[in-house]
């Protein structure tokens, strides 16, 4: 399971791109806006692409079919490289058939049912996008949810890739990932916090401590 991360903070990307374990980006509205708002969206996509170079979601915030397309035709004159993301609704869907008749990837954002994921698939969707984090906070089994579509994606061979959204903690990368998710688009901080482990800690701070008296000990010599 490939992982992105879920921001618009180019620090962030750039500090987990460092790391090599990123193979693309999601943004949203909501994180562009915590953004310097001096800052032209385009500049930082833009920037966003120099440091990651290679998966880049892109969000259209038109509701009808007709500006989603103008929007995704401005973004792609940004960056021809980008994915447009598109909210679940009817006219999202009509925009991703467009789109996909272009030959336009698309990432179909707000998926929160099987049968959701499975329309934005058959209108052409090159990622769906179900989440995980804002189906537990209703109440629903947002794994439950993703090893549902998982499971229909394995039975009908759909090639539409499946991506982990909303997550909220490092158990949600596991899960998603036992659940047959392509990819979970994760934030900075539960990133971070993946990669933590107090063993990890106790084991390094052991080694070092053993390791410095071996230096002692020849240096005594």
């Amino acid at each position: 399971m490939q992982l992105f991360i879920d921001s618009a903070n180019r620090d962030e990307i750039r500090t987990v791109a460092g790391l090599g374990i990123i193979a693309g980006v999601t943004t949203n509205p909501s994180l562009l806006a915590k953004e310097d708002p001096t800052t032209p969206v385009e500049k930082i996509i833009a920037e966003i692409h120099q440091i990651v170079g290679g998966h880049i979601s892109v969000e259209v915030v038109s509701t009808d079919t007709d500006g989603m397309i103008r929007e995704a035709e401005e973004i792609l004159s940004w960056l021809p490289e980008a994915t447009i993301k598109i909210p679940m609704i009817p006219a999202g869907l009509a925009a991703v058939a467009r789109l996909s008749q272009q030959e336009i990837p698309t990432n179909v954002t707000l998926v929160f049912s099987p049968v959701q994921a499975l329309a934005a698939a058959n209108a052409g969707a090159t990622y769906v996008s179900v989440f995980l984090g804002r189906l537990d906070d209703a109440g629903h089994d947002g794994i439950g949810v993703l090893e549902d579509v998982a499971e229909i994606w394995d039975v009908q061979g759909i090639e539409t890739q499946i991506i982990a959204a909303s997550v909220r903690h490092p158990m949600h990368i596991v899960r998603a990932a036992k659940a047959g998710a392509h990819i979970a688009t994760v934030p900075y901080k539960v990133l971070m916090q993946s990669l933590k482990h107090p063993l990890t800690d106790a084991g390094l701070e052991a080694f070092l401590r053993d390791a410095a008296k071996r230096q002692v000990q020849t240096v005594t010599v």
